[in-house]
Parts: C-alpha cells; sequence; structure tokens
C-alpha cells in the first residue's frame, strides 16, 4: 500500500473514534493525519455524514490547503489545520470537535480553571480560550485565521504548551504526536470541561487547586522523572 493510502486509513480511524466517543453529532467534527516527509495531510471530506464515510473518502491536501489526492471537497476546518502543522513542532494529528462542554466555555469566552487532578494529569495550567478573531479577519481567510490566532494565542503561554484550546465563541481544537492522540486530548478536555462545570455549580467560589498538588500530578505523568504507566 501508498503512503498516502495510510495517511487515509489513519485518518478515518480517528475519524471513526471521534464518533465512537460522542465527541460530535451530525458532520461536525473533523480529524486530520499528517505526513511530515511528504509535507501532506489527509482529512475528513465536508459534510459527509460519519456513517458513510470510507477510507477512500479522505482528501489528501497539502500544507497550503490544495488538494493533491481525492474526489470530496476536503473539510471546511483545513486551512486551520494547515496552520497548526506549520506552527507546532512534532504534531501528526489535529481534532476539532463541536463536543457540547467544550463548546459551552468557548461560546462563554472562559479559560478552563485547574481545579482538580483530573486536569492537572494533562497540564499544569487552564486551558486557554481564544479572543473572538477581528471583524476583519473574519471577513478575510477566516479559516487560516482562525489557525494564526491560536498560534497567536499559544505563544503567549508559558511552556509546556497546551495540546489543547478553545476558539472564543467557536469550540475545540486539539492536536498531538498521532491522529489517535489529538482524539484522546479532544474526549480529555471535554470531560475537563463538564468536571469543571459541575464543580462551580456545586461550589461557585472553589479556588484554584493548589500548586503543589498540580505539580505532582503533571510531573508523575509528564516530568522526568515520571512514573506513572507502564514502562
Amino acid at each position: 500500500m501508498s503512503a498516502r493510502h495510510d495517511l487515509k486509513v489513519a485518518a478515518w480511524d480517528a475519524n471513526m473514534q471521534l464518533q465512537q466517543d460522542g465527541l460530535v453529532i451530525q458532520t461536525f467534527g473533523n480529524v486530520s493525519a499528517f505526513d511530515p516527509a511528504e509535507g501532506l495531510f489527509a482529512i475528513k471530506p465536508s459534510g459527509v455524514p460519519y456513517a458513510h464515510l470510507k477510507p477512500t473518502d479522505m482528501v489528501v491536501v497539502d500544507l497550503d490547503g490544495r488538494v493533491v489526492e481525492g474526489s470530496r471537497r476536503p473539510s471546511s476546518d483545513t486551512k486551520t489545520h494547515a496552520v497548526l502543522y506549520k506552527g507546532i513542532p512534532n504534531i501528526r494529528g489535529v481534532a476539532h470537535t463541536h463536543s457540547t462542554h467544550a463548546v459551552a466555555w468557548a461560546q462563554a469566552q472562559r479559560s478552563i480553571p485547574l481545579l482538580g487532578t483530573t486536569h492537572a494529569d494533562q497540564l499544569p495550567a487552564s486551558i486557554p480560550v481564544t479572543p473572538l478573531l477581528s471583524d476583519s479577519a473574519i471577513q478575510g481567510d477566516y479559516e487560516e485565521e482562525t489557525g494564526k490566532l491560536i498560534l497567536k494565542t499559544l505563544d503567549a503561554l508559558p511552556q509546556p504548551h497546551p495540546q489543547m484550546i478553545l476558539v472564543g465563541g467557536h469550540g475545540p481544537f486539539t492536536w498531538g504526536s498521532t491522529p489517535m492522540q489529538a482524539v484522546l486530548n479532544s474526549g480529555v478536555l471535554e470531560e475537563i470541561a463538564r468536571m469543571a462545570l459541575l464543580t462551580l455549580q456545586i461550589n461557585p467560589n472553589i479556588a484554584p487547586l493548589k500548586d503543589s498538588l498540580v505539580q505532582k500530578h503533571f510531573q508523575r505523568k509528564h516530568g522526568s522523572g515520571a512514573y506513572y504507566g507502564q514502562k
């Protein structure tokens, strides 16, 4: 099989997982799979129901968003994915959903505060939200400008940078070392968003989790002496 065939299969598998995990409704959402050696990525076609998708339906595009293989129109978010691949080192997959709780925080234009260890296991900081796009960006190359806004927001944050973000008024984008990792991050983000909402409903005055507990949970999973999981 060709490298492009494998890329399409990887994108299709990840899109199917997005639906199986309950992170998308109707035709909303998409995942792409990137091959840095070729400078190409495969992405879900626009507006096609998940139940009808086949690996051969995936559209292969270059980093300028030009279709190089496929008979369908690629996702309307293709240029956003392209900007992220060009701007974030070492990622191989990008996912976008309209999952309920993550979208609610994005629509509220609020970052998700770090309130518990489930969140700290993934990121030792709030999950960021971008500002709303300017009118000129909306009226210009909207999807490309969305990607640029994500990168600008990330650049203003301390390290380590998150693998997830909320686009203000829109919804979540996640990424990872593989397309499936991007999907996993979408699922984790949705659960963190739901947990934070419930926590603030129970106790609107809850303070962020204390730093010693945040660092313990993040470092035991991601630090130089990490001991979570198997070797």
